[in-house]
């Protein structure tokens, strides 16, 4: 049987790697963002499909029958081309997104609903900022020409910067220890991430709880109509949702 993972992310490699040993032919789908990504086992492509109706003529030209959204929770364009295919081919969607992370006792969490509003909230409200969130989304903070922002992302931005910022080029996982010396170090009064899940980045939150600092959340997005039906959070319950469809 053949499969579509739209990967980039760790769960996407191991379920790779999992059905590989299972007998599928599998082909996974980066989006080409990173230029020295970690590639899973199996047939790899890189880039675009050219919106729904192209994702939907490669699933046909190539005989796949189930496709898997692996992709990053913030990955919106691709979840919604890939629930588009899904209806108009009538091949099966699975959404394997890990699980959201949830407050701990000592979180001072800030949830807002976009980029664009907590912006405005560190603008208004800090002076020490760092900034976990990718170099695709920094464009909305670029407008504070007062405060300071630290911001960390695996390679190096192509958009507009704030005014005065401080660059980190920094590719995961990271401790505890190493996120609270930064911290302290920049003098951070507030931390900006996207509620990805996962343990990858998850000790800035652990730092930042243990130091009293608060953390703006950008909340996920809602996941395309028509996919929930599989959503899983581990590959091996996306394992258990390819033997049910």
């Amino acid at each position: 049987m053949r499969a579509l993972i739209l990967g980039g992310t760790g769960e996407a490699r191991e379920l790779a790697r999992l059905m590989m040993g299972q007998g599928w032919w599998v082909t996974s789908s980066l989006a080409g963002r990173v230029s020295n990504p970690h590639l899973p086992v199996g047939e790899v492509r890189i880039g675009g499909f050219g919106g729904p109706a192209g994702m939907a003529r490669w699933i046909f030209e190539n005989g796949i029958e189930v496709i898997i959204d692996a992709t990053h929770p913030f990955a919106e364009r691709i979840s919604t081309s890939a629930a588009e295919a899904s209806r108009a081919t009538g091949v099966p969607l699975i959404c394997l997104h890990r699980p959201a992370w949830t407050p701990s006792p000592g979180d001072k969490w800030i949830p807002v609903a976009s980029m664009t509003e907590a912006a405005s909230v560190v603008a208004r409200d800090y002076h020490h900022i760092f900034l976990t969130i990718g170099r695709q989304q920094l464009e909305p903070f670029a407008a504070d020409k007062h405060n300071l922002y630290v911001i960390r992302c695996v390679e190096k931005p192509s958009v507009q910067l704030p005014a005065r910022h401080r660059l980190i080029l920094s590719r995961g996982p990271f401790d505890v220890a190493g996120e609270k010396e930064l911290m302290v170090g920049n003098q951070i009064d507030v931390v900006v991430t996207k509620n990805s899940g996962g343990p990858l980045t998850e000790a800035k939150l652990e730092a930042a709880r243990s130091l009293g600092i608060p953390v703006v959340m950008v909340q996920r997005p809602p996941l395309p109509g028509g996919s929930r039906a599989y959503l899983v959070h581990t590959p091996l319950e996306a394992l258990r949702a390819l033997r049910e469809v």
